[in-house]
């Protein structure tokens, strides 16, 4: 039975039904030509799967009649619409995260922080395949507070920021 619930829990952890989640070899190279693969066919079905629901919901609202006689069905369909509209467009955001991490890919610098070059994991690019930053970077008081420098900051406008 652990077994099972294991299989399960692998499973739901991809944003995608059907592909696998990438299990790593002992002593395989972090994303190796595999790995990229993988995750390739893993953001390319996601996006699939997005715009598939954006043409679905363009199809739907223009099967709709534009004005129910009752201001009760029109206020109800109104609010249905924008609910959708506002997913879609979180969609849209997420198509371009996708893109993105697809170019980042065909760099070579996917699965490793946009901000410190620190291996994101595969767990992590599994669970989250548009993932740019490391876990420990995007938490307050994580890996990068600790060793970022304070830059252009002086005691004067440190002292300032103060006082306002």
């Amino acid at each position: 039975m652990p077994a099972r619930k294991k299989k399960e829990k692998e499973q739901s952890i991809s944003p995608v039904t059907g592909i696998k989640p990438y299990a790593a070899k002992k002593g395989e190279k972090y994303m190796n030509k595999k790995q990229q693969d993988h995750f390739r066919a893993v953001l390319n079905a996601w996006k699939s799967e997005l715009e598939d629901e954006i043409a679905r919901t363009v199809q739907q609202m223009r099967d709709v009649p534009e004005n129910p006689p009752d201001p009760n069905d029109r206020a109800s369909q109104e609010t249905d619409m924008s609910l959708e509209l506002r997913s879609r467009d979180r969609e849209r955001k997420l198509i371009k995260k996708i893109d993105e991490a697809i170019e980042r890919i065909s760099t070579g610098d996917y699965g490793y922080c946009d901000t410190c070059g620190v291996e994101i994991g595969v767990e992590r690019l599994e669970a989250r395949p548009t993932a740019a930053a490391a876990h420990s970077t995007r938490r307050p008081g994580g890996y990068h507070s600790v060793i970022r420098p304070l830059g252009n900051r002086t005691s004067t406008s440190a002292s300032n920021s103060r006082s306002a």
